[in-house]
């Protein structure tokens, strides 16, 4: 059985359809919501309890519609499984992936301790990543149990959102569209109806609605980053942790047609009722076709600003605590995604060479001259360009933006490696230092190390409960513009002021290009797929010489 076979045998172990409670029931694992008593299942210390439903399910004459909040209910349910994953492509590195998918996704899952008698307890709200097209609450990186075990004082939850074709696409071209003005922005509307239900309703949980912390990674950190700038939002959170993402992780309305215009290609849809005629089924594989075009949130100027750095400048963010930053090797998590170094190491500087179409002359001399003091290899420059165009520097912008009218914020940079071959310090591989789950080894490749992922854990509870991440032994500082502390997280923490200044200062203009990662419109008529074809169509044994003696060299 393969990685992926055993992967997908293992999420179907843990489905189920939680069902009403028509018998007796142990009442300290039961709590009432607004839409029902949910019944959840004690594991040790700990109370789980598994997808509670947070609004009515977006399916029928409510697909693709924002959603409505859940009814209330004097019903007793099951709250034992994990709800359905959003649709999307299976997909090695989201296990959730290979769990059961439908348009109904819309539940959370919640953890306590009982070792904490406390029944005003910190609240941590987690929005997984994913690239807004992946992603799910049935991960087994994301399961919450170590995490209250050891932070008893925190009560976590999980969400889970429409992502892809289902939460994210501009229908405002399509006959019939006007009906769907929310489509561009569902998954982040989904969030926001999630923190309303756990306003109303995590108290009976032990929770304090008035202390909820957001956080997230890669797309939920921009998540976490786009809704304080959000009206709607506004008062249901206090604290925010963005872990690699940022409001940088947006796309124009321009940016989204493109998708649009290949959904009606590969439907045969000419109406929205086309559209809403189609099946799950029939849905599930026009996304297979379509998921690697998916859509980010979308810059609409009514959810989401043009400009989505501007609400931090004028002050709209000044009441949130946040805590935002990076890895030091964002990028090299895509050597894995592409298939391994040979394809990345072509795939790359195709994209970068269509990315420096968009900037100006005296641009492109600006990235030239900043590279070239950039001592690696030129496939790592590349990398460590779009490490900083589409990760650090964004987060820079926006941490400077929220201090500036007297937001507080903290900075970090995140250093300890994977010890997979060429990964680094790459996206996601905090995660399982995060969530307590060292045995978590997809992206960490092996164990976490045990004392960090204590500190690191620390670091965010501690946060979460009072705005102030730093642990016994460090003093780790607030960011601003004079100083930019910037927490180093390593085996042995530290805090460096402005790290890595010289090529902050040099690429921060790059910032109004808003560079990410769209793949929808990319040109393979660049100098570096003509020259490889050149080289190929003159000499097919010289550029397997070529192509080996580059793989040699980024190897050794």
């Amino acid at each position: 059985m393969d990685k992926s076979a055993k992967i997908k045998a293992e999420m179907l172990s843990r489905f189920g359809e939680n069902q009403p409670v028509t018998d007796e029931y142990d009442p300290a694992v039961a709590v009432k919501c607004v839409n029902g008593t949910f019944v959840g299942k004690r594991e040790n210390s700990v109370d789980v309890f598994l997808g509670i439903p947070f609004a009515l399910p977006p399916v029928g004459n409510r697909r693709w519609k924002r959603p409505l909040p859940a009814v209330s209910d004097d019903g007793v349910y099951e709250a034992y499984y994990n709800g359905k994953s959003p649709i999307q492509t299976e997909w090695p590195t989201e296990q959730a992936s290979y769990y059961p998918q439908g348009e109904d996704c819309l539940y959370l899952n919640i953890w306590r301790s009982r070792d904490c008698p406390d029944d005003n307890k910190s609240v941590m709200v987690f929005f997984h990543g994913g690239s807004y097209g992946w992603g799910g609450t049935a991960d087994p990186l994301y399961d919450g149990r170590n995490f209250v075990t050891t932070h008893p004082e925190i009560i976590l939850v999980t969400v889970g959102y429409r992502t892809g074709l289902m939460g994210f696409v501009d229908f405002s071209t399509v006959e019939g569209g006007e009906a769907f003005p929310d489509a561009p922005n569902l998954g982040i509307l989904d969030q926001i109806e999630a923190l309303r239900w756990i306003r109303q309703n995590i108290s009976g949980f032990s929770g304090d609605p008035d202390n909820v912390t957001i956080f997230g990674e890669s797309a939920g950190g921009g998540s976490v980053s786009l809704l304080p700038i959000i009206d709607e939002a506004k008062g249901l959170f206090r604290r925010v942790i963005a872990e690699s993402g940022s409001v940088a992780l947006t796309f124009s309305k321009e940016e989204c047609a493109d998708f649009t215009r290949r959904l009606l290609k590969e439907s045969g849809a000419h109406h929205m009722d086309d559209l809403m005629r189609m099946s799950e089924e029939e849905l599930k594989k026009v996304n297979e076709a379509l998921n690697m075009y998916n859509n980010f949130p979308q810059r609409d100027g009514r959810l989401i600003p043009f400009d989505p750095y501007e609400p931090y400048k004028n002050g709209m963010t000044a009441d949130i605590d946040m805590l935002i930053g990076t890895n030091a090797n964002e990028s090299n998590y895509w050597i894995g995604e592409v298939g391994g170094i040979v394809p990345y190491l072509f795939s790359t500087p195709i994209k970068f060479e269509n990315d420096m179409k968009l900037l100006s002359s005296a641009d492109r001399k600006l990235v030239k001259y900043a590279m070239s003091r950039m001592k690696v290899h030129e496939i790592w420059r590349m990398t460590e360009f779009y490490n900083e165009v589409m990760f650090r520097l964004p987060a820079i912008r926006q941490a400077e933006r929220h201090a500036q009218n007297g937001g507080k914020v903290y900075m970090y940079y995140w250093t300890q490696p994977s010890s997979i071959r060429f990964r680094g310090a790459c996206h996601a591989v905090e995660l399982a230092y995060v969530f307590q789950n060292p045995q978590e080894t997809i992206f960490t490749g092996e164990p976490a190390d045990p004392a960090l992922t204590k500190t690191v854990g620390d670091m965010w509870a501690n946060f979460a409960r009072t705005g102030d991440p730093p642990v016994p032994g460090f003093d780790w500082i607030a960011y601003d513009e004079k100083l930019r502390a910037t927490a180093i997280i390593c085996r042995s923490p530290h805090i460096k002021n402005d790290p890595l200044k010289a090529q902050r200062e040099l690429l921060s203009p790059l910032l109004r290009y808003m560079i990410n990662a769209s793949y929808a419109t990319l040109d393979y008529n660049v100098p570096f797929v003509r020259k490889a074809v050149a080289i190929a169509a003159g000499a097919a044994v010289g550029a397997a010489v070529v192509g080996i003696t580059l793989v040699k060299k980024l190897i050794d």
